[in-house]
Protein backbone atom coordinates (compact mmCIF):
# COMPACT_ATOMS: atom_id res chain seq x y z
CA UNK A 1 0.00 0.00 0.00
CA UNK A 2 1.39 3.22 -0.76
CA UNK A 3 2.50 5.97 2.02
CA UNK A 4 -0.75 7.80 3.11
CA UNK A 5 1.34 11.09 3.85
CA UNK A 6 2.83 11.32 0.28
CA UNK A 7 -0.10 10.53 -1.51
CA UNK A 8 -2.34 13.27 0.71
CA UNK A 9 0.79 15.36 -0.33
CA UNK A 10 0.08 14.80 -4.24
CA UNK A 11 -3.60 15.38 -3.40
CA UNK A 12 -2.89 18.55 -2.26
CA UNK A 13 -0.21 19.71 -4.67
CA UNK A 14 -2.89 18.94 -7.54
CA UNK A 15 -5.53 20.23 -5.87
CA UNK A 16 -4.06 24.14 -6.07
CA UNK A 17 -1.71 23.28 -9.08
CA UNK A 18 -4.97 23.01 -11.59
CA UNK A 19 -5.50 26.55 -12.35
CA UNK A 20 -4.59 26.35 -16.18
CA UNK A 21 -7.91 24.45 -16.75
CA UNK A 22 -9.36 27.84 -16.28
CA UNK A 23 -8.25 29.28 -19.33
CA UNK A 24 -11.03 28.96 -21.67
CA UNK A 25 -13.25 30.85 -18.80
CA UNK A 26 -11.21 33.45 -18.34
CA UNK A 27 -12.90 35.42 -21.22
CA UNK A 28 -16.35 34.96 -20.34
CA UNK A 29 -16.03 35.61 -16.84
CA UNK A 30 -14.93 39.49 -18.13
CA UNK A 31 -18.84 40.00 -18.72
CA UNK A 32 -19.56 39.16 -15.00
CA UNK A 33 -22.37 38.13 -15.43
CA UNK A 34 -25.52 38.13 -11.97
CA UNK A 35 -25.29 34.53 -11.60
CA UNK A 36 -21.99 32.34 -12.47
CA UNK A 37 -22.22 29.77 -15.80
CA UNK A 38 -25.88 31.36 -16.70
CA UNK A 39 -24.08 32.57 -19.69
CA UNK A 40 -25.85 32.34 -23.26
CA UNK A 41 -24.58 31.03 -25.97
CA UNK A 42 -24.08 33.57 -29.38
CA UNK A 43 -26.87 32.58 -31.38
CA UNK A 44 -26.11 30.78 -34.19
CA UNK A 45 -28.53 31.63 -37.58
CA UNK A 46 -28.26 27.81 -38.83
CA UNK A 47 -29.07 26.05 -35.39
CA UNK A 48 -32.20 24.96 -37.07
CA UNK A 49 -31.09 24.03 -39.96
CA UNK A 50 -32.42 20.42 -40.70
CA UNK A 51 -34.59 19.90 -37.60
CA UNK A 52 -37.74 18.08 -38.51
CA UNK A 53 -40.52 16.90 -35.76
CA UNK A 54 -40.78 13.40 -34.95
CA UNK A 55 -44.14 13.16 -33.83
CA UNK A 56 -47.44 15.30 -35.53
CA UNK A 57 -48.73 15.19 -32.15
CA UNK A 58 -47.90 17.87 -29.30
CA UNK A 59 -46.25 16.48 -25.96
CA UNK A 60 -48.13 18.07 -22.84
CA UNK A 61 -46.22 19.41 -20.64
CA UNK A 62 -46.89 20.36 -16.82
CA UNK A 63 -43.67 22.72 -15.30
CA UNK A 64 -43.26 23.52 -11.22
CA UNK A 65 -40.78 26.20 -9.62
CA UNK A 66 -39.80 29.39 -10.85
CA UNK A 67 -37.56 30.36 -8.06
CA UNK A 68 -34.41 32.91 -8.44
CA UNK A 69 -33.21 31.10 -11.17
CA UNK A 70 -36.52 31.11 -12.96
CA UNK A 71 -35.49 27.55 -14.72
CA UNK A 72 -39.25 26.69 -15.16
CA UNK A 73 -39.32 28.69 -17.78
CA UNK A 74 -35.87 29.22 -18.76
CA UNK A 75 -35.59 25.91 -21.20
CA UNK A 76 -38.11 26.31 -23.78
CA UNK A 77 -40.96 24.39 -22.98
CA UNK A 78 -43.03 27.08 -23.92
CA UNK A 79 -41.51 27.51 -27.62
CA UNK A 80 -41.16 24.01 -29.13
CA UNK A 81 -43.19 23.19 -31.61
CA UNK A 82 -44.20 19.99 -30.21
CA UNK A 83 -45.36 20.92 -26.91
CA UNK A 84 -48.27 22.08 -25.03
CA UNK A 85 -47.77 23.32 -21.64
CA UNK A 86 -51.16 22.47 -20.05
CA UNK A 87 -50.28 24.08 -16.54
CA UNK A 88 -47.92 25.63 -14.37
CA UNK A 89 -47.37 25.42 -10.49
CA UNK A 90 -45.19 27.40 -7.75
CA UNK A 91 -45.89 27.65 -3.96
CA UNK A 92 -45.59 31.07 -3.77
CA UNK A 93 -48.59 32.69 -5.74
CA UNK A 94 -46.26 35.73 -7.26
CA UNK A 95 -44.12 33.10 -8.71
CA UNK A 96 -46.93 30.85 -10.00
CA UNK A 97 -48.33 33.60 -11.72
CA UNK A 98 -45.03 34.76 -13.05
CA UNK A 99 -44.54 31.51 -14.32
CA UNK A 100 -47.96 30.96 -16.40
CA UNK A 101 -47.18 34.20 -17.74
CA UNK A 102 -43.88 33.36 -18.97
CA UNK A 103 -44.95 30.36 -20.35
CA UNK A 104 -48.44 31.44 -21.88
CA UNK A 105 -50.69 29.09 -19.79
CA UNK A 106 -53.83 29.81 -18.18
CA UNK A 107 -54.04 26.51 -16.21
CA UNK A 108 -52.16 27.43 -12.74
CA UNK A 109 -51.57 24.92 -9.64
CA UNK A 110 -50.72 25.59 -6.07
CA UNK A 111 -48.45 22.80 -5.52
CA UNK A 112 -47.27 19.73 -7.48
CA UNK A 113 -48.42 17.61 -5.53
CA UNK A 114 -52.19 18.92 -7.24
CA UNK A 115 -50.53 19.77 -10.86
CA UNK A 116 -49.63 15.47 -11.02
CA UNK A 117 -53.38 14.91 -10.78
CA UNK A 118 -54.22 16.41 -13.91
CA UNK A 119 -54.70 13.53 -16.82
CA UNK A 120 -54.32 15.98 -19.18
CA UNK A 121 -50.33 16.22 -18.31
CA UNK A 122 -47.98 13.66 -20.32
CA UNK A 123 -45.26 14.77 -18.49
CA UNK A 124 -43.76 17.17 -15.56
CA UNK A 125 -40.59 19.59 -15.78
CA UNK A 126 -39.57 19.59 -11.84
CA UNK A 127 -37.84 22.84 -11.48
CA UNK A 128 -38.05 23.15 -7.32
CA UNK A 129 -35.79 23.06 -4.81
CA UNK A 130 -32.92 20.74 -4.60
CA UNK A 131 -33.39 19.02 -1.54
CA UNK A 132 -37.33 18.07 -3.32
CA UNK A 133 -35.62 16.92 -7.06
CA UNK A 134 -36.03 13.17 -6.02
CA UNK A 135 -39.32 12.99 -3.84
CA UNK A 136 -41.01 15.22 -6.59
CA UNK A 137 -39.50 12.95 -9.64
CA UNK A 138 -41.18 10.07 -7.52
CA UNK A 139 -44.29 11.82 -6.96
CA UNK A 140 -44.67 12.54 -10.35
CA UNK A 141 -43.97 8.81 -11.91
CA UNK A 142 -46.19 7.44 -9.59
CA UNK A 143 -48.88 9.43 -11.37
CA UNK A 144 -47.63 7.87 -14.51
CA UNK A 145 -46.58 10.87 -15.94
CA UNK A 146 -42.63 11.25 -17.39
CA UNK A 147 -40.45 13.16 -15.34
CA UNK A 148 -37.70 15.10 -16.25
CA UNK A 149 -35.88 17.83 -13.51
CA UNK A 150 -32.89 20.45 -12.57
CA UNK A 151 -29.90 19.46 -11.09
CA UNK A 152 -28.90 17.54 -8.94
CA UNK A 153 -31.50 13.98 -9.33
CA UNK A 154 -30.79 13.65 -5.63
CA UNK A 155 -29.43 15.64 -2.98
CA UNK A 156 -27.01 14.42 -0.05
CA UNK A 157 -28.79 11.19 0.32
CA UNK A 158 -27.75 7.29 -1.19
CA UNK A 159 -31.20 5.94 0.00
CA UNK A 160 -32.78 8.38 -1.93
CA UNK A 161 -30.79 7.98 -5.03
CA UNK A 162 -31.45 4.26 -4.81
CA UNK A 163 -35.41 4.80 -4.12
CA UNK A 164 -35.32 7.36 -7.45
CA UNK A 165 -33.37 4.49 -9.52
CA UNK A 166 -35.97 1.64 -8.55
CA UNK A 167 -39.00 4.16 -9.15
CA UNK A 168 -38.11 4.93 -12.59
CA UNK A 169 -37.27 1.36 -13.66
CA UNK A 170 -40.48 -0.02 -12.17
CA UNK A 171 -42.18 3.11 -13.97
CA UNK A 172 -41.37 2.58 -17.70
CA UNK A 173 -41.27 6.03 -17.60
CA UNK A 174 -39.04 8.62 -19.22
CA UNK A 175 -36.36 10.13 -16.51
CA UNK A 176 -34.19 12.86 -17.60
CA UNK A 177 -31.81 15.07 -15.43
CA UNK A 178 -31.31 18.27 -17.46
CA UNK A 179 -27.61 18.33 -17.09
CA UNK A 180 -26.19 21.67 -18.40
CA UNK A 181 -22.50 20.50 -18.91
CA UNK A 182 -24.01 17.56 -21.30
CA UNK A 183 -25.29 19.86 -24.10
CA UNK A 184 -22.03 22.64 -23.77
CA UNK A 185 -20.82 22.70 -27.17
CA UNK A 186 -17.27 21.07 -26.13
CA UNK A 187 -19.25 18.12 -24.20
CA UNK A 188 -21.18 17.21 -27.34
CA UNK A 189 -17.83 16.98 -29.46
CA UNK A 190 -16.15 15.03 -26.78
CA UNK A 191 -18.88 12.93 -26.84
CA UNK A 192 -19.00 12.31 -30.18
CA UNK A 193 -15.21 12.00 -30.60
CA UNK A 194 -15.45 9.45 -28.14
CA UNK A 195 -18.19 7.21 -29.69
CA UNK A 196 -16.34 7.54 -32.90
CA UNK A 197 -13.65 5.82 -31.21
CA UNK A 198 -11.35 9.13 -31.52
CA UNK A 199 -10.26 9.48 -28.20
CA UNK A 200 -9.61 5.10 -27.24
CA UNK A 201 -9.87 4.75 -23.69
CA UNK A 202 -10.22 8.04 -21.58
CA UNK A 203 -6.87 7.89 -19.39
CA UNK A 204 -7.73 11.21 -17.31
CA UNK A 205 -10.27 13.55 -17.50
CA UNK A 206 -10.94 16.89 -15.73
CA UNK A 207 -14.01 18.76 -14.20
CA UNK A 208 -14.29 22.19 -12.96
CA UNK A 209 -17.38 24.07 -11.18
CA UNK A 210 -16.79 27.12 -9.77
CA UNK A 211 -19.55 29.36 -8.64
CA UNK A 212 -18.49 31.96 -6.15
CA UNK A 213 -21.09 32.26 -3.60
CA UNK A 214 -19.76 35.89 -1.12
CA UNK A 215 -23.37 35.19 -0.55
CA UNK A 216 -25.76 32.57 -0.77
CA UNK A 217 -27.72 32.79 -4.09
CA UNK A 218 -31.81 33.08 -2.71
CA UNK A 219 -33.37 29.93 -2.60
CA UNK A 220 -36.26 28.18 -1.28
CA UNK A 221 -36.21 27.35 2.72
CA UNK A 222 -32.44 28.89 2.38
CA UNK A 223 -30.98 25.23 1.12
CA UNK A 224 -28.07 26.62 -0.72
CA UNK A 225 -26.59 28.51 2.67
CA UNK A 226 -23.76 26.01 3.39
CA UNK A 227 -24.22 23.84 0.68
CA UNK A 228 -21.25 21.22 0.51
CA UNK A 229 -19.79 21.96 -2.87
CA UNK A 230 -20.04 18.12 -3.52
CA UNK A 231 -23.33 17.71 -3.27
CA UNK A 232 -23.93 20.05 -6.20
CA UNK A 233 -21.44 17.95 -8.38
CA UNK A 234 -22.91 17.12 -11.84
CA UNK A 235 -21.67 20.21 -13.65
CA UNK A 236 -18.26 19.05 -13.57
CA UNK A 237 -19.01 14.98 -13.45
CA UNK A 238 -20.54 15.35 -16.71
CA UNK A 239 -16.87 15.81 -18.21
CA UNK A 240 -16.46 12.20 -17.78
CA UNK A 241 -19.92 10.53 -17.46
CA UNK A 242 -21.76 12.91 -19.99
CA UNK A 243 -18.88 11.76 -22.47
CA UNK A 244 -18.07 8.22 -21.88
CA UNK A 245 -21.42 7.37 -20.41
CA UNK A 246 -19.48 5.54 -17.87
CA UNK A 247 -19.45 6.29 -14.40
CA UNK A 248 -17.03 6.69 -11.19
CA UNK A 249 -15.78 3.67 -9.08
CA UNK A 250 -14.12 5.08 -6.14
CA UNK A 251 -13.27 8.32 -4.71
CA UNK A 252 -10.78 9.99 -2.75
CA UNK A 253 -12.24 13.83 -1.70
CA UNK A 254 -10.25 16.71 0.12
CA UNK A 255 -11.96 19.77 0.93
CA UNK A 256 -10.81 23.19 2.03
CA UNK A 257 -12.18 25.40 5.19
CA UNK A 258 -14.00 28.10 3.85
CA UNK A 259 -13.35 31.97 4.66
CA UNK A 260 -17.04 32.88 3.54
CA UNK A 261 -19.23 33.05 6.61
CA UNK A 262 -22.41 31.25 5.66
CA UNK A 263 -20.45 28.50 5.10
CA UNK A 264 -18.68 28.00 8.40
CA UNK A 265 -19.57 24.69 10.24
CA UNK A 266 -21.28 26.64 13.06
CA UNK A 267 -23.18 28.89 10.51
CA UNK A 268 -25.34 26.11 8.15
CA UNK A 269 -27.53 23.58 8.62
CA UNK A 270 -24.94 20.77 7.02
CA UNK A 271 -22.34 20.98 9.43
CA UNK A 272 -20.11 21.19 6.23
CA UNK A 273 -17.06 22.89 6.95
CA UNK A 274 -15.62 23.13 3.11
CA UNK A 275 -16.12 26.03 0.35
CA UNK A 276 -14.09 23.98 -1.99
CA UNK A 277 -13.72 19.62 -2.86
CA UNK A 278 -11.21 18.55 -4.96
CA UNK A 279 -12.35 14.73 -5.88
CA UNK A 280 -9.87 12.48 -7.36
CA UNK A 281 -11.91 8.88 -8.68
CA UNK A 282 -11.14 6.30 -10.61
CA UNK A 283 -13.56 5.41 -13.43
CA UNK A 284 -15.34 2.78 -15.10
CA UNK A 285 -13.08 1.84 -17.75
CA UNK A 286 -9.61 2.36 -15.60
CA UNK A 287 -9.13 5.66 -15.97
CA UNK A 288 -8.78 8.88 -13.53
CA UNK A 289 -10.45 11.66 -12.97
CA UNK A 290 -10.27 15.11 -10.75
CA UNK A 291 -13.63 16.94 -10.73
CA UNK A 292 -13.63 20.14 -8.49
CA UNK A 293 -16.05 22.52 -7.28
CA UNK A 294 -15.86 25.45 -5.17
CA UNK A 295 -17.64 28.58 -4.11
CA UNK A 296 -15.01 30.05 -2.38
CA UNK A 297 -12.82 32.18 -4.96
CA UNK A 298 -14.13 35.23 -6.91
CA UNK A 299 -13.07 35.70 -10.23
CA UNK A 300 -13.49 32.69 -13.28
CA UNK A 301 -16.64 30.86 -12.89
CA UNK A 302 -18.71 28.55 -14.77
CA UNK A 303 -18.46 24.71 -16.11
CA UNK A 304 -15.43 23.30 -18.09
CA UNK A 305 -13.34 20.77 -18.33
CA UNK A 306 -10.91 18.52 -20.38
CA UNK A 307 -10.30 14.72 -21.39
CA UNK A 308 -7.30 12.85 -22.18
CA UNK A 309 -7.09 9.40 -24.02
CA UNK A 310 -4.98 6.91 -25.80
CA UNK A 311 -5.32 8.03 -28.94
CA UNK A 312 -6.27 11.89 -28.31
CA UNK A 313 -7.16 14.71 -26.32
CA UNK A 314 -9.34 17.49 -25.82
CA UNK A 315 -9.36 21.20 -24.57
CA UNK A 316 -11.12 23.71 -26.92
CA UNK A 317 -10.58 21.34 -29.58
CA UNK A 318 -9.62 17.74 -30.76
CA UNK A 319 -5.68 16.97 -31.09
CA UNK A 320 -4.68 13.11 -32.22
CA UNK A 321 -5.01 10.46 -34.26
CA UNK A 322 -8.61 10.18 -35.73
CA UNK A 323 -8.41 11.69 -39.08
CA UNK A 324 -12.03 11.21 -40.00
CA UNK A 325 -13.62 13.22 -37.11
CA UNK A 326 -17.87 13.07 -36.70
CA UNK A 327 -20.37 15.90 -37.28
CA UNK A 328 -19.60 17.78 -33.79
CA UNK A 329 -21.95 20.25 -33.51
CA UNK A 330 -25.04 20.29 -31.59
CA UNK A 331 -28.67 18.68 -32.81
CA UNK A 332 -30.61 21.01 -34.65
CA UNK A 333 -33.25 23.02 -32.64
CA UNK A 334 -36.66 24.42 -33.40
CA UNK A 335 -36.43 27.53 -34.87
CA UNK A 336 -38.40 29.80 -31.93
CA UNK A 337 -36.30 27.15 -29.21
CA UNK A 338 -33.32 29.53 -27.98
CA UNK A 339 -30.33 27.52 -27.18
CA UNK A 340 -30.45 29.87 -24.03
CA UNK A 341 -28.83 29.85 -20.85
CA UNK A 342 -25.44 27.17 -19.39
CA UNK A 343 -23.25 27.57 -22.90
CA UNK A 344 -26.29 26.84 -24.92
CA UNK A 345 -27.59 24.32 -23.34
CA UNK A 346 -31.03 25.06 -22.26
CA UNK A 347 -32.64 24.49 -25.34
CA UNK A 348 -31.22 21.14 -26.50
CA UNK A 349 -31.84 19.58 -23.17
CA UNK A 350 -35.33 20.62 -23.37
CA UNK A 351 -35.63 19.11 -26.90
CA UNK A 352 -33.98 16.05 -25.88
CA UNK A 353 -36.35 14.96 -23.51
CA UNK A 354 -39.22 16.27 -25.62
CA UNK A 355 -38.17 14.07 -28.80
CA UNK A 356 -37.08 10.93 -26.50
CA UNK A 357 -40.90 10.49 -25.47
CA UNK A 358 -42.27 11.22 -28.85
CA UNK A 359 -39.91 8.96 -30.36
CA UNK A 360 -39.77 6.46 -27.59
CA UNK A 361 -36.21 6.05 -27.28
CA UNK A 362 -33.79 6.77 -24.25
CA UNK A 363 -33.37 10.61 -23.24
CA UNK A 364 -29.21 11.26 -23.41
CA UNK A 365 -29.30 12.35 -19.49
CA UNK A 366 -31.08 8.98 -18.17
CA UNK A 367 -31.68 8.04 -14.34
CA UNK A 368 -28.34 6.34 -14.73
CA UNK A 369 -25.97 8.95 -16.32
CA UNK A 370 -28.18 11.11 -13.59
CA UNK A 371 -27.06 9.00 -10.49
CA UNK A 372 -23.91 8.05 -11.74
CA UNK A 373 -22.93 11.76 -11.93
CA UNK A 374 -24.67 12.82 -8.57
CA UNK A 375 -24.44 9.82 -6.14
CA UNK A 376 -19.65 10.42 -6.87
CA UNK A 377 -20.18 14.02 -5.03
CA UNK A 378 -22.49 12.41 -2.27
CA UNK A 379 -19.66 10.11 -1.75
CA UNK A 380 -16.42 12.37 -2.42
CA UNK A 381 -18.36 14.73 0.39
CA UNK A 382 -18.06 11.35 3.12
CA UNK A 383 -14.55 11.50 2.23
CA UNK A 384 -13.50 15.13 2.65
CA UNK A 385 -15.35 14.57 5.93
CA UNK A 386 -12.67 11.95 6.77
CA UNK A 387 -9.47 13.63 5.45
CA UNK A 388 -9.32 12.01 1.95
CA UNK A 389 -10.41 8.15 2.75
CA UNK A 390 -10.82 5.84 -0.53
CA UNK A 391 -14.55 4.94 -0.81
CA UNK A 392 -16.21 2.41 -2.80
CA UNK A 393 -19.03 4.60 -5.13
CA UNK A 394 -22.41 2.96 -5.89
CA UNK A 395 -22.94 2.17 -9.96
CA UNK A 396 -26.02 2.39 -11.74
CA UNK A 397 -26.83 1.05 -14.63
CA UNK A 398 -29.87 0.29 -16.83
Amino acid sequence: MSDPTSRRSFLKRAAFGAAALGGASLARAAEAPKIQGFEEAAKDPKASEGWKPVSDRKLRVGIVGYGRCRFGAAFGFQNHPSVEVVAVSDLIPDRCQGLAKACRCEKTYPSLEELVKDDKIEAVFVATDAPSHARHCMEVLRHGKHAASAVPAAFGSLEEADKLFEAVKASGLKYMMFETSCFHDSTHAMREIYRAGGFGKLLYSEGEYYHYMATPIDSYKGWRVGLPPQWYPTHSNAYYVGVTGGSFTRVSCLGMPSVVEHLLPGNNRYKNPFGTEIAFLETSEGGMSRMAVSWDTPGYGGETGRVRGQRGSFFGQYQGLEKKLPTLTRPPLPSKVNPGGHGGSHGHLMNDFVTAILADRKPLVDVAWALNMTVAGIVAHQSALKDGEWMEIPQYKL
